[in-house]
């Protein structure tokens, strides 16, 4: 009941991944990445912690096979699918034999995606071809691109995807993007719809968490927040308009 996608961008060295299942809110226990190391999935009657030590491998300099081998030591691994991607490109996977369905896995160039509860056996392999074919694309486009492709390949053997998300890195410590649908009626096209709201805002929130202080505050914004105190009287509590030079408004 879910196909994901991890992959790395070969021009920034990102990892990121992206996912789709038709149970609620996948985006908080499957996608596990770490910038310039490696990205790790865990589905299918999900352990989260799995992909957390996966990612914490890969990122100690584990080989995706290495980071693996040890993960899979874990109790009711039977239970599970897992997926590793590390820095050199290399990928794991494995499928637990307690996996009832259609389950698969496809490998690309820096990439490889896996599925359980199949439509049919071709679901992972379009994602990869679909990933192959839009290089030169932002990776969270082409992660998207992906999981809209295994969405039209068939996708889930009964349901349509109820949520996705999508994760990319960035240097810092500060994801490029972290988007989630949590419950939608078709998860991969709205997922889509909100990358194309988020649009360039990447750069804008990683100006905020770092030099906030030169990201102008919006007139408007301002301005109402200076008419909310005055009309409550709390301009003693809060001296924004006799302060307001502290501030850089736009606008």
């Amino acid at each position: 009941m879910t196909y994901s996608i991890i992959a790395q961008c070969p021009d920034t060295g990102a990892f990121g991944g992206a996912i789709g299942t038709s149970s609620l809110a996948v985006g908080n226990r499957c996608l596990h990445i770490r910038h310039g190391h490696g990205a790790f999935l865990s589905q299918h009657r999900t352990d989260p912690r799995l992909g957390v030590k996966g990612a914490d491998l890969l990122a100690s300099g584990k080989s995706a096979t290495a980071a693996m081998a040890e993960v899979v030591e874990a109790p009711d691994i039977g239970w599970r699918q897992l997926a590793a991607l590390d820095a050199q490109g290399g990928t794991a996977f494995h499928h637990g034999d307690m996996i009832y369905s259609i389950t698969t896995e496809a490998i690309g160039d820096r990439c490889i995606a896996v599925g359980n509860i199949l439509d049919n056996d071709q679901v992972t392999a379009a994602m990869v071809e679909a990933f192959e074919g839009s290089a030169g694309r932002m990776l969270e486009d082409r992660l998207v691109t992906a999981l809209e492709a295994g969405r039209d390949a068939g996708g889930e053997a009964l349901e349509p995807l109820h949520s996705s998300a999508l994760r990319v890195s960035g240097p810092d410590g500060m994801d490029r993007c972290d988007l989630r649908i949590d419950c939608a009626d078709e998860a991969a096209g709205a997922l889509r719809e909100l990358l194309d709201v988020y649009g360039d805002q990447a750069e804008t929130l990683r100006r905020l968490a770092f030099d906030p202080g030169k990201v102008p505050i919006t007139r408007p914004l301002f301005d109402a927040s200076i008419r909310r105190i005055r009309e409550l009287g709390l301009a003693e509590r809060f001296p924004t308009e006799r302060q307001a030079k502290r501030w850089n408004v736009k606008g």
